[in-house]
């Protein structure tokens, strides 16, 4: 379906004589008298959203939130200062309505990815799937939010970078957030050789799991035997942890029961093939 983009003559002549009636009734007196104006719209400007920062802090207003509404508030008053100049050099608003219409058209094109994204950041704004400072997952992308601007997300890397993302990707997105939950779970899984006996490397593994102080006692560990290999028995580790300690307890485990099975003999294999020749007895 083709949509009709061309404007009308009259709406274009309109437009045009109004920039010409503008730039003949300029002097240098109604030039620094709008600058004035200018200058005083922008003192204004800035004492509104210096309120705004102060209300936002007073009520502790959630980061990404504050920041996309302060991005907006200025949107808003830049359009108001342009109407009240403009109002000022004697331009109507009809003529206004017109001169905004003939640029509107070309300007809506334009940033027609840049309105997406902007929709994008309203609904993530809305939905709350993460906030500032959750470590998240969105599709290709990992990081900390820093914030969610009008129009991209950012987000700090473990090696601290920084990585601006356009909202209208993130919302489309599946994202995982970290750090909703008070708690998370650990999965773990070891290896051990077929001569080890299972309930022996089971023990192990739990009593590594039990003592560290970070892993919660509640739900209680679970070790299970979860699988047996071409070269090894595969076992599982599950245990609970609070959402902060998730990677020292993850790094600490995989460091402390490699170092028990040295201490009680249990075998951590590798993939490998048992190769066996039969000898041919000669009658």
């Amino acid at each position: 379906m083709l949509t009709d983009l061309s404007i009308p003559a009259e709406q274009t002549e309109e437009a045009l004589e109004t920039f010409a009636g503008i730039l003949q009734n300029m002097d240098l007196k109604r030039v620094l008298a709008v600058l004035l104006l200018l200058a005083a719209c922008m003192v204004v400007m800035r004492v509104l959203l210096r309120l705004l920062d102060r209300t936002f802090q007073r009520l502790e207003v959630e980061k990404s939130l504050y920041t996309f509404a302060r991005a907006a508030l200025r949107v808003v008053l830049w359009l108001i200062t342009l109407c009240v100049v403009l109002g000022y050099m004697g331009i109507e608003m009809t003529s206004l309505i017109a001169v905004l219409s003939v640029l509107g058209l070309a300007l809506s094109l334009a940033i027609q990815g840049t309105l997406a994204n902007l929709a994008g950041g309203i609904q993530l704004l809305v939905s709350k799937p993460f906030k500032a400072e959750d470590y998240i997952d969105a599709g290709a992308v990992s990081g900390t939010v820093v914030e969610v601007g009008l129009v991209y997300t950012r987000l700090r890397t473990v090696d601290n970078k920084i990585i601006s993302i356009p909202n209208g990707t993130v919302s489309g997105q599946t994202i995982t957030n970290y750090n909703t939950q008070p708690q998370r779970r650990v999965d773990l899984q070891f290896y051990a050789s077929y001569s080890d006996p299972p309930a022996k490397v089971s023990a192990c593994i739990r009593a590594v799991a039990e003592a560290h102080p970070k892993a919660l006692k509640e739900p209680e560990p679970f070790v299970r035997l979860s699988g047996y290999k071409d070269s090894s028995i595969e076992y599982t580790l599950r245990l609970w942890c609070k959402t902060a300690d998730y990677w020292e307890l993850y790094f600490d485990l995989l460091e402390q029961i490699g170092a028990a099975f040295g201490r009680e003999g249990i075998e951590m294999t590798y993939q490998h093939l048992n190769v066996h020749v039969l000898e041919e007895k000669q009658s």
